[in-house]
């Protein structure tokens, strides 16, 4: 395969969006996530929620998958009652992406989840979420930052190595791992940061934190990399 993949990346959907004259609702998606995606060497192709059974279709037409950013998922997902801390619930979010997650798996096209895609990584292989803990986003509307420390012989140590401050905004995090997954980076307080699965034929990494809110793309450009292009990175 030669040139610039394509990678598909998953959209918030949100109401009352506004922009110049309009005030619809939206399918939409910060710029920070196409940004990294051309960084690092790819094409981005934005995924709005969808019909579950139309995931797979879309899936095979992609070169990878990102998973996005933004609500909690609803804890009917994992099996637990919803805590008064967790917020309302995106469940044509979380049927789409779950779908997208299963078909990619299943396709075996590499897969990056960013924060709640981590999350949901870890729910679609029966794994259970932590549904707040405190430190870990200081400010409402404003990313922080903590150090991460990657665990030697993972995936995700062989694209970074050393200990990172990384750009953070979650109150969830991963309590039971789901089937095949690793840990593979902890924050200092010992919350799971990074999780992958340890299978060579299937390139599948899920990261808590947002690196299209910053400017290490070592993450991306290994989804790039096992896709099996060529593709050169360009700024």
């Amino acid at each position: 395969m030669t040139g610039r993949p394509l990678i598909g990346v998953s959209t918030y959907l949100e109401t009352g969006t506004r922009w110049g004259v309009w005030h619809l609702e939206a399918a939409l998606l910060p710029a920070g996530y196409p940004l990294l995606v051309r960084r690092a060497g790819g094409i981005c192709a934005m995924l709005p929620p969808d019909a579950p059974e139309h995931a797979a279709a879309a899936v095979a037409r992609l070169d990878g998958l990102v998973i996005a950013g933004g609500p909690d998922v609803e804890p009917v997902r994992y099996g637990a009652e919803p805590d008064p801390r967790t917020g309302p619930p995106a469940r044509a979010r979380d049927a789409w992406e779950l779908a997208l997650i299963e078909a990619a798996l299943a396709a075996r096209v590499p897969l990056l989840g960013i924060c709640r895609g981590m999350q949901l990584l870890n729910v679609a292989l029966g794994g259970t979420l932590v549904q707040h803990l405190d430190g870990h986003a200081e400010t409402v509307g404003v990313f922080g930052g903590h150090p991460v420390v990657p665990v030697p012989g993972t995936v995700y140590a062989g694209l970074v190595p050393e200990e990172t401050l990384v750009p953070t905004y979650h109150h969830q995090a991963v309590d039971r791992l789901g089937r095949g997954l690793v840990p593979s980076a902890h924050a200092a307080d010992g919350t799971i940061e990074a999780i992958e699965l340890p299978d060579a034929d299937t390139w599948a990494l899920g990261v808590q934190w947002h690196p299209e809110m910053g400017d290490d793309d070592r993450v991306m450009r290994g989804l790039i990399a096992a896709t099996g292009t060529d593709a050169t990175p360009r700024g």
